[in-house]
């Protein structure tokens, strides 16, 4: 008989100091009418109904915080992980509403520059929406680094903008740096403590992008930033697997033989 992983409870600040390294999925299991009034920035909407989406797109090894009102309801739905073989699930204690308070009582924000103020509204956030989110997710930062602004995508990390907050897909903006292929952009988010590791809904990370895409220029960054070739996708590919291209492949030949132990 499988020996049942019990889950844990932690603080909200805990919480919050975990989802800040952007490995974590973060679930919110309140009602629809809730979550859509309000939530935590990058949570998922989770119900039972969904759950076995969740387990199906997540992987095992994959931190899993899990909050609802008061920190009751989430507890069943932490063991229901547990018991899907989920190595590393906490609940946090006192749900959303502790969280709410938790923020409250962070220290002010110092007030936006006007002019990053005016770049923000000008792309259709509140001027004051720092990490405020939009179509699919996307966030000042994400939208920065889609069109390759780096004097924006400095001016909005130096205000404090969240690195790690995923949009729609699961992707941070160190995946959309990637995709326009904005080295300097790429280095500046890294420098920042970006996860360069952060894994989407399946599984993967923006160096498994790249390699799939061909863009040899960002798999050598990412590798020269400390990006681990070795994670896996959901279905069990490492961007090794993916390279599309003889430099990509070349390139990852070389890390993953330098990754892996004699």
């Amino acid at each position: 008989m499988r020996q049942r992983i019990p889950f844990r409870r932690i603080g909200v600040e805990d919480a919050a100091a975990i989802l800040s390294e952007g490995k974590a999925l973060l679930l919110d299991v309140r009602d629809a009418n809730s979550f859509n009034a309000g939530h935590v920035a990058g949570a998922r909407n989770l119900a039972f109904a969904n759950l076995g989406d969740i387990i199906a797109t997540t992987p095992k090894t994959q931190p899993v915080l899990v909050y609802c009102y008061h920190g009751n309801a989430s507890q069943e739905y932490a063991q229901a992980l547990s018991d899907f073989g989920f190595a590393d699930v906490a609940s946090v204690d006192g749900g959303y509403e502790a969280w709410e308070t938790f923020e409250r009582l962070r220290p002010p924000a110092a007030a936006l520059d006007p002019a990053l103020s005016a770049w923000i509204a000008s792309r259709g956030f509140p001027p004051d929406g720092l990490n405020a989110t939009a179509e699919n997710g996307m966030t000042p930062l994400m939208k920065a680094c889609a069109e390759g602004l780096a004097a924006e995508v400095t001016a909005l990390i130096a205000a404090g903008a969240d690195l790690q907050i995923r949009n729609a897909d699961g992707n941070t903006a160190l995946w959309i740096a990637c995709v326009g292929d904005h080295l300097n952009i790429i280095d500046a988010l890294v420098d920042a403590g970006i996860a360069i590791d952060s894994a989407n809904d399946n599984g993967a990370t923006a160096l498994m992008y790249a390699a799939s895409a061909g863009k040899a220029a960002v798999v050598e960054k990412l590798l020269a930033r400390g990006a681990d070739p070795r994670p896996e996708t959901l279905d069990g590919f490492s961007a090794l697997d993916l390279a599309s291209t003889i430099e990509c492949l070349t390139l990852l030949r070389r890390a993953t033989k330098q990754a892996t132990p004699a």
